[in-house]
């Protein structure tokens, strides 16, 4: 939010300073569509959690972000949909086994999610 008092930070022909320019780049040198599916909380923490761990099992996620089977299941679903996550499903005995991988789709589009956030960040800190 702009401080009292203050106008937006205008770009020299009278438009507003596009976020791109904040970070020193120019718009079509760095496209940074905000990405909404990772932006949801819980796709947020399945992601990051998987960029941090080579893998883990649905119950590790489960107990990790404290969700129910079922908002995990959606989530992650759509994330494995995206191509931003790999699901393999395997036994452990006779006890199902489901593994979530972040894909390099996955782990690039959170880096450009970040690097969105934080262009964000600093740009009203500037203000």
């Amino acid at each position: 939010m702009a401080k009292s008092g203050s106008s937006p930070r205008k770009r020299k022909d009278g438009g507003p300073v596009a976020l791109e320019s904040v970070r020193g780049r120019a718009p079509e040198e760095s496209p940074l569509a905000f990405d909404r599916l990772i932006h949801e909380r819980l796709r947020l923490g399945i992601i990051s959690a998987l960029a941090v761990n080579a893998s883990l099992t649905f119950n590790d996620l489960k107990q990790l972000l404290d969700t129910t089977d079922g908002n995990l299941s959606v989530h992650a679903r759509k994330l494995e949909e995206a191509q931003y996550i790999q699901c393999t499903k395997s036994f452990e005995g006779r006890v199902p086994k489901t593994e979530y991988r972040i894909t390099a789709a996955g782990r690039r589009a959170l880096e450009r999610y970040l690097d969105h956030m934080e262009a964000l960040i600093r740009a009203t800190r500037e203000r």
